[in-house]
């Protein structure tokens, strides 16, 4: 038996662009990341938690994100979204439900 999804489509109501990370040699024998955008998409973007905390010397807080897209582009970990200047760092992806309809990305956004 399949379960029904839990989100409805009306409920991606938010454009976010994914972003794939581009490494490129610095020429001293390491690597910089910059990033490429690879698709629009739209998305349901609910804020989970938060925590203040102190990251290379500088305070600020950590939110937590439950992103949901329709399925279709391949999303990892090594992926970004942003919106705007907001940028979301993907910590992890999973279906929904066995509908598969709908990823379910779990990200972390740095404020501060």
């Amino acid at each position: 038996m399949t379960t029904l999804p839990t989100t409805r489509i009306g409920e991606l109501n938010r454009r976010l662009t994914l972003q794939a990370p581009v490494e490129d040699a610095d020429g001293a024998g390491g690597s910089t990341r910059s990033y490429t955008s690879v698709a629009t998409l739209w998305a349901k973007v609910d804020p989970v938690s938060a925590r203040y905390d102190m990251v290379a010397a500088a305070t600020g807080a950590t939110v937590t994100h439950r992103i949901v897209i329709r399925s279709g582009p391949d999303v990892t970990v090594r992926h970004r979204l942003t919106e705007g200047e907001r940028v979301y760092r993907v910590v992890s992806v999973r279906d929904e439900d066995s509908s598969r309809r709908f990823r379910v990305i779990h990200a972390e956004e740095r404020m501060g």
